[in-house]
């Protein structure tokens, strides 16, 4: 809707990862070179974790791009919530495999023989795991499994997985000890500062043609930083509506009080947790979620309609100044009516 009007090639906000926006703050370019050192190694497990937004499944994206031409073999697993022998299907039909009506020595060895069949064409198989927090103590004990598989003395499979903060927690735990051992390298991934998110929004916006229409003003940017603490999905979302205010509003300077309006329109359409415990005592991290969503059911519809109720009238005055325009070109001298 804004491209035009910014006269920008696309979206430079979208929210699914695009590997040609990757942008390579140090974080980014740390994790990176890890997951290529692993792959340089070829075996063990390569452990990525970060909070939500903050760019793991990019890297993953980024990574797939690198490799296209290179002899690997890559399937990513993103729904992790799975028991032991869901797992196991879950990770046949993510190469392609067929799987239906098959036991599990079945299972292993179609994998099996499938692994060792891309092996001699002189390709090495990759499995990335995506939101590895959520796996059972049980479907992390399949992965490590897999793992076994030999061809001459070298592991078949090689493992990337990438999750939550918390799945940090999880390795650390008796049950996840023989896994541990078969880390051979773990990286976080963290916010970005100031600079780099600067830096960041340039970027996306340069990606598309960007000719500093909008000019965004130094406390603009600080203000997004603040709200969004380097979360990149955080940014994205933030930018791609304070692009859509500034075309139902033709703003072509953002400056600290549009990034604000933004901010408190998504305050109104999201309900965001806050701390309701009365006891004193600090909340886990089940508690809090529990809490969020409850005050979510509660309140939310009422603030999710205020917001779209501001939304609906910026459309509506877009609309309106449209058909105006369309008047006036349709009253012409000349102009030939319908």
């Amino acid at each position: 809707m804004y491209e035009s009007f910014y006269q920008l090639r696309a979206k430079p906000f979208a929210l699914n990862p695009d590997p040609r926006f990757f942008f390579g703050s140090k974080g980014h370019k740390r994790a990176v070179a890890y997951l290529e050192y692993g792959l340089s190694l070829g075996e063990g497990f390569i452990v990525i974790t970060g909070e939500i937004g903050a760019g793991k499944t990019m890297l993953v994206r980024y990574l797939f791009k690198k490799l296209e031409h290179e002899n690997v073999v890559a399937a990513q697993l993103v729904s992790t919530q799975l028991d032991a022998d869901d797992m196991l299907r879950a990770v046949t039909a993510a190469f392609g495999l067929e799987q239906e009506g098959l036991n599990k020595a079945s299972l292993l060895k179609k994998l099996e023989s499938y692994l060792l069949s891309i092996v001699k064409q002189g390709k090495r198989p990759l499995l990335v795991v995506d939101e590895a927090q959520n796996l059972s103590p049980r479907a992390v004990e399949e992965l490590r499994m897999l793992s076994n598989f030999q061809h001459a003395e070298k592991p078949l499979l090689q493992s990337f997985l990438l999750g939550q903060p918390e799945f940090r927690i999880t390795l650390q735990s008796e049950e996840m000890q023989q896994l541990k051992q078969r880390v051979i390298a773990s990286y976080h991934l963290g916010a970005m500062d100031m600079s780099e998110t600067r830096a960041y929004i340039q970027h996306r916006l340069d990606m598309v043609g960007w000719k500093n229409d909008p000019t965004i003003s130094d406390e603009a940017y600080q203000r997004i930083y603040e709200f969004t603490g380097g979360i990149p999905r955080k940014i994205n979302t933030l930018c791609d509506r304070l692009l859509l205010l500034g075309f139902l509003s033709e703003k072509h300077d953002f400056g600290h009080a549009e990034v604000q309006e933004v901010i408190d329109d998504l305050g109104q359409e999201v309900a965001y947790s806050t701390s309701s415990a009365s006891s004193g005592v600090k909340p886990g991290l089940a508690q809090q979620a529990a809490v969020a969503e409850v005050e979510a059911t509660l309140i939310g519809l009422e603030e999710k309609v205020a917001g779209m109720e501001r939304t609906l009238n910026r459309v509506l005055a877009m609309m309106r100044k449209l058909l105006h325009v369309m008047d006036q070109d349709q009253a012409r001298p000349g102009k030939p009516h319908a």
